[in-house]
């Protein structure tokens, strides 16, 4: 017995089998979570229906999948189906059937996955092969249920996974349509992060004598592995404190979560402006659309998602360092839900709230119904994130020398020590990559109250204008191209960048006009950008200082 096989002695004891061991040991279990601990021997002796109150991250899915591959036992595979797994939305019905195909790999049950946003002929076609466990959403289970394509009248396991949220989403009387057509004599789990009435009367309906398993009072927020801290600001101010954020993490993974369509739309266009690479998920984008971002996602094509809190169900992501509530969440529910998906499978993970001032009673609600600690703190100073950034820069510099990758620059690196001083060269370098990410005084101040001086004379302090960050008076630039080239703001901004590296939020106002435009920049980027575009890559175009 190998090293990895003799750590399964815990699974070994909650009755599995050695295939399922093995299958275990394949895909690196060790430990069984809390809720498989619990509701494992309860499902494999049969006696009593589950219950199981845990949440996102916990191993629900390994909970209830386990007993089904011990439990159906028959010499006839795919004949009819033994097992049916509801969810609440297509990216989780994917993500349970992947892992029990996965953890069914010694046996020969045969899963299907059916789901709204496919083609329901193709769906049709794979089912007329025969299959023993059938994972999908409601909506297209009931569909092929009335077309005489799914037959549940020898149903042996129903399971509903997250079934609060298909509460929240209206599938109530979907589901119960659906249990009625099952045997009463099956086995059920229902799998929830909260317990409203209409789920618990769902279980008393169509569940057995079922027993409770409630892990959520000792892992409810995943303490031990998330941060979870917030910070107060002003609600004009939440785009710059994002801003913030995302520079001072460099190895940034997360999913930021807002409460509207119109929320993530705004913040989308924010951060594309400011050259962030940033997709987003909410209930207009296309089935199509949105399992191409989910899976660029995953992918880490890019590194932060934006949200609403249905259009993430089922978004699965082990290795997420942050979860960002950039609107507060309504509940504690909801918030629960949206942190357990960072600090996950062993992985630490960092869960930030933004927080109006209007809005400290609520963070305070949240803080004391969960018992969770939820630390207010300052945003990062400009001096901070520098210091952090040139330190982890130290590091990839000290790497690339130690590995000699730096070696094919040497020869041109001698030329250039010979003709221009070494600190003037450094320093020049450093400008040309890093820009002002660098200089702590171009980070805006953030929540900063009028001076008392200034209250007492009732005038309110000068805001500081985003070009000014960078010090110098602002300047204004004429670029001989316009509206008739089809450029606009946003192009002309991108242009910027795409020459320059200086992202949008480095420029003041932009005016574009039929056939030129001007841009107010700060007085050091000034020079760069009119060079940038008289020598740099593709079109040349006429950039110079306004009359």
């Amino acid at each position: 017995m190998s090293e990895k096989f003799e750590k399964l002695i815990a699974f070994k004891e909650l009755g599995l089998s050695g295939k399922t061991l093995k299958a275990l040991e394949k895909k690196g279990f060790t430990e069984p979570t809390p809720i498989q601990k619990a509701a494992i021997p309860i499902l494999l002796q049969g006696e009593h229906d589950v219950i199981g109150q845990a949440l996102t991250g916990t191993g629900k899915t390994a909970a209830f999948a386990l007993p089904i591959i011990e439990c159906l036992k028959t010499e006839s595979y795919g004949d009819t189906v033994k097992a049916l797994i509801l969810t609440p939305t297509r990216e989780l019905a994917m993500q349970v059937a992947t892992e029990f195909e996965s953890l069914a790999q010694h046996s020969a049950l045969k899963c299907v996955c059916v789901y709204g946003g496919q083609s329901i002929d193709i769906q049709i076609k794979v089912l007329r092969k025969g299959c023993d466990v059938i994972v999908g959403t409601p909506g297209r289970v009931i569909d092929l249920m009335n077309r005489g394509i799914i037959e549940l009248d020898e149903l042996q396991f129903a399971v509903l996974d997250e079934a609060d949220e298909m509460l929240n989403m209206g599938f109530v009387e979907d589901i119960e349509y659906i249990l009625e057509a099952t045997p009463s004599d099956k086995k059920m789990l229902l799998f929830s992060a909260t317990m409203p009435e209409p789920i618990m009367k769902i279980a008393e309906n169509f569940m057995r004598e079922y027993e409770i398993v409630n892990v959520n009072k000792n892992e409810n927020t995943n303490t031990d592995l998330t941060e979870q801290i917030y910070y107060e600001v002003k609600r004009v101010d939440k785009f710059e404190a994002l801003l913030r954020i995302i520079d001072a993490e460099l190895d940034m993974y997360a999913i930021v979560f807002c409460r509207t369509r119109n929320d993530v739309d705004e913040l989308l266009d924010k951060l594309l402006s400011a050259n962030i690479r940033v997709e987003a998920l909410h209930g207009e984008i296309s089935q199509l659309q949105r399992t191409k971002v989910i899976n660029n996602f995953k992918s880490r094509k890019f590194n932060i998602l934006l949200a609403t809190d249905v259009a993430a169900r089922g978004i699965d992501v082990k290795t997420l360092t942050h979860v960002i509530n950039y609107s507060i969440p309504e509940s504690s529910e909801i918030y629960v839900h949206r942190i357990g998906r960072t600090g996950r499978a062993g992985n630490t993970g960092t869960a930030i709230t933004f927080v109006t001032p209007g809005e400290t009673r609520r963070i305070a609600k949240i803080r004391k119904e969960l018992n969770v600690k939820i630390e207010k703190r300052q945003l990062p100073e400009g001096a901070e994130i520098v210091q952090k950034k040139i330190a982890e820069l130290d590091e990839v510099w000290a790497r690339i020398i130690t590995n000699n990758h730096h070696k094919c620059y040497q020869h041109i690196a001698n030329k250039m020590l010979a003709k221009y001083d070494a600190e003037e060269l450094v320093a020049a370098i450093l400008r040309n990559s890093y820009k002002n990410t660098l200089i702590a005084d171009s980070y805006k101040k953030i929540g900063n109250s009028p001076s008392e001086g200034d209250q007492k004379k009732g005038k309110k302090k000068k805001k500081e204008s985003r070009f000014e960050r960078d010090g110098g008076e602002p300047i204004r630039l004429f670029f001989g191209i316009g509206k008739n080239d089809g450029v606009g703001a946003k192009k002309l901004l991108d242009m910027i960048f795409d020459r320059t590296g200086i992202k949008s939020y480095m420029i003041g106002k932009v005016d574009c006009y039929d056939k030129f435009s001007y841009a107010t920049v700060s007085e050091n980027d000034a020079a760069e950008i009119i060079a940038a575009f008289k020598r740099g890559k593709g079109k040349k175009i006429n950039v110079e200082y306004a009359k």
